[in-house]
């Protein structure tokens, strides 16, 4: 994996650990030589990934929509910081960009991201990882909601593998590194659906 999209909060919450949490894996990507893309903000999570893989030296390239862009979030201390039209194209050159997806901790954005990376890895779209860093359990009912999911049948049992979750860094960078893609639905027929 030469480059990863990381989908995190623009938002500062309270509790230091997320910042912190957010640079420690923009510093470990970019020690790993692995190339962070994202979001192309400076505040919030988002700008403390960029700020941890800037500050050990790694590649950032940010893709914010033209809206934001001129109202003072964009990072322009980014590697390479591509405006783009609007949120179609944003998540596009993500995926255009990336070898792979984490989602760190966030919002409602961060969901749009995460769940659109999955969707169109099971239609096939691409056929990269999607990891889910779920530090200090912030994702444990999402994790339970997905499994909920393909337990009721509206995730295919050849797509349950697709969204990759761990409680560390290292552990979840291995399992995507080991990651094989599932057959898409595009290449199933219609008895697979």
């Amino acid at each position: 994996m030469k480059r990863l999209a990381i989908y995190c909060g623009s938002a500062s919450p309270a509790d230091p650990r997320y910042i912190e949490l957010a640079r420690s894996v923009g510093e470990a990507l970019a020690q790993r030589g692995i190339g962070v893309v994202y979001g192309g903000g400076r505040l919030g999570l988002m700008g403390a990934v960029a700020s941890g893989a800037l500050g050990a030296g790694g590649e950032v390239i940010g893709v914010i929509p033209e809206a934001l862009a001129g109202s003072e979030v964009a990072n322009t201390d980014c590697t390479e910081l591509r405006i783009v039209g609007g949120m179609h194209e944003r998540k596009a050159a993500f995926t255009d960009l990336s070898d792979g997806f984490i989602n760190l901790p966030g919002g409602v954005g961060t969901m749009d991201e995460m769940w659109e990376a999955v969707s169109w890895a099971q239609l096939g779209y691409h056929s990269n990882p999607v990891g889910l860093l779920n530090a200090y359990g912030f994702y444990d009912h999402l994790i339970a909601f997905n499994r909920h999911m393909a337990e009721v049948g509206f995730v295919r049992p050849a797509h349950q593998g697709i969204l990759i979750a761990e409680e560390t860094l290292d552990k979840l960078l291995d399992r995507m590194a080991d990651y094989t893609p599932h057959t898409p639905i595009f290449q199933m027929k219609a008895s697979d659906l």
